[in-house]
């Protein structure tokens, strides 16, 4: 295990003090000495930290002390050296953007499936009803290339904002089948899960946690290849160290 502690977390909950939170989180990771990227809105907050893991833990904690983000759940991965080259927080639009505002994961989120139930249904080729399983992949094509789940749909899209009208061009492959969304860390599929059942998609679940979760808890199973991070480890095998470099994005 490396002496560099990586987290990767997100929450959907309403911020009205970004600029506030900002100043806060500049001064805080800088006196850490950590690095990343923090991503807040007035959806919620998106975060990719590296550092000691005695100072990333000071800076989870300082977050989960304020009650709207108590519910932080980081996913933790180690390293040999640091994979960021800075630390920035930024104020944006959206902390994914899919430029869809209507889609609010704060008022009320998509049913979520836990990283052992998906490797049980995928064991058995169905859900606990007996209805077929499908695994539904977020993410852009070149994440995809460096490894997904097996036989998981692939639309090829190129940035998130194209998943709406995808949704609306491929809505027939869906019917009739449990659909599990899933990226790497959990925060487009729930929005991805949103839209398809607004879009009228039944049995739509979001992976708990996305790939990284699915790792820590099952390991590799039903999933071939790496899975693409943005940071400079680029990708990472089943047991979360670093793999190896995948493709690079265009």
């Amino acid at each position: 295990m490396g002496s560099i502690l990586n987290i990767s977390a997100y929450l959907f909950t309403p911020i009205d003090d970004l600029s506030t939170w900002q100043n806060r989180l500049v001064e805080h990771t800088r006196a850490l000495g950590l690095k990343g990227t923090i991503l807040l809105a007035e959806e919620g907050i998106n975060l990719f930290v590296a550092g000691p893991a005695a100072d990333v833990h000071a800076l989870v904690d300082l977050l989960r002390a304020d009650p709207r983000f108590a519910a932080l759940a980081p996913k933790e991965s180690w390293s040999d050296s640091q994979p960021f080259r800075k630390m920035l927080v930024k104020i944006k639009r959206e902390i994914i953007r899919m430029n869809y505002p209507a889609i609010r994961p704060a008022a009320g989120r998509a049913p979520a499936v836990d990283a052992r139930t998906v490797r049980r249904w995928l064991d058995q080729g169905h859900d606990d009803t007996g209805r077929p399983v499908v695994t539904l992949d977020t993410r852009n094509a070149f994440e995809v290339d460096c490894g997904t789940f097996e036989g998981a749909i692939d639309w090829r899209i190129g940035r998130f904002t194209e998943f709406p009208d995808a949704v609306r061009a491929h809505k027939g492959e869906l019917e009739g089948k449990t659909v599990v969304s899933f990226c790497t860390g959990g925060i487009r599929c729930e929005k991805a899960a949103i839209l398809m059942q607004e879009e009228g998609i039944e049995h739509v679940y979001q992976l708990e946690g996305g790939i990284l979760k699915y790792f820590e808890e099952v390991g590799g199973a039903h999933y071939r290849g790496n899975c693409f991070v943005f940071d400079e480890r680029r990708a990472l095998g089943a047991d979360l160290a670093t793999a190896g470099q995948p493709v690079q994005p265009a």
